[in-house]
Parts: C-alpha cells; structure tokens; sequence
C-alpha cells in the first residue's frame, strides 16, 4: 500500500509539472495585431501582472486583450511609452494561463509604432 501510494504521488506531480511545461513552453499560435494601443496597467491583488487593450476599430466591441510578462522589460517600457498611439504587437497564444502570468492567453513578446493609414 506505501509502495502504492508513492507511486501515485510521483504520477501526480509529473503530471502536474508536465502541464506546467507545456503550457508555459509549448505556443498555441504565434500572430500580429494592430491598432491604437488603449491602456498598459499593472493589477492585480496577490499577483501583480501587466496588462493591455489594443483598440481595433471603432467600436468597442474590436478590441484585443493581451497580457506582458514582467520580464519583457523593453517590450513594457515601449509600451508606456507608445500608449495612444498606432502600434503593431507582437504575440504569443498559450493553451492555458496561471495567475502569476497574466490574466489573458495572449503574450505580447515585441512592438512597433507604425503611421495610421
């Protein structure tokens, strides 16, 4: 039964690290997006994490929430820096999210201003 119940244990947490691993590390899809970038803010109660919105279009309704990872540094300075401005972002989609990363599945690992046309 102690054999047993090891064992189990030691599935358990493979599996558990597994999952981690490959939602950390395995990309649901990769892409682009552009818009006027709306609001970059830092919430959260326990875990503080970066987010933002990309506006679309005119309405509300096309919008693209994405999160930042505290260490894309460079990536979160340009985007203070360009908020209110056009923007081209781009991102990485996770099959699944943590508390500790960000609230949304989007990862945004670079961006650029480009003109409004």
């Amino acid at each position: 039964m102690k054999k047993f119940l090891t064992i189990s244990l030691i599935v358990g947490i493979l599996v558990l690290l597994g999952y981690f691993l490959f939602v950390y590390y395995v990309p649901y899809s990769e892409g682009y997006r552009s818009g006027e970038l709306v609001k970059i803010s830092n919430r959260g109660v326990v875990f503080k994490t970066w987010e933002g919105r990309l506006s679309q279009g005119v309405s509300e309704s096309q919008h693209f929430d994405f999160s930042v990872e505290e260490k894309e540094k460079v990536v979160l300075e340009q985007l203070k820096e360009l908020q209110g401005h056009h923007v081209k972002l781009t991102y990485i989609e996770r099959f699944g999210t943590f508390p500790w990363m960000g609230d949304t599945k989007y990862y945004i690992t670079s961006v650029e201003k480009t003109s409004k046309e």
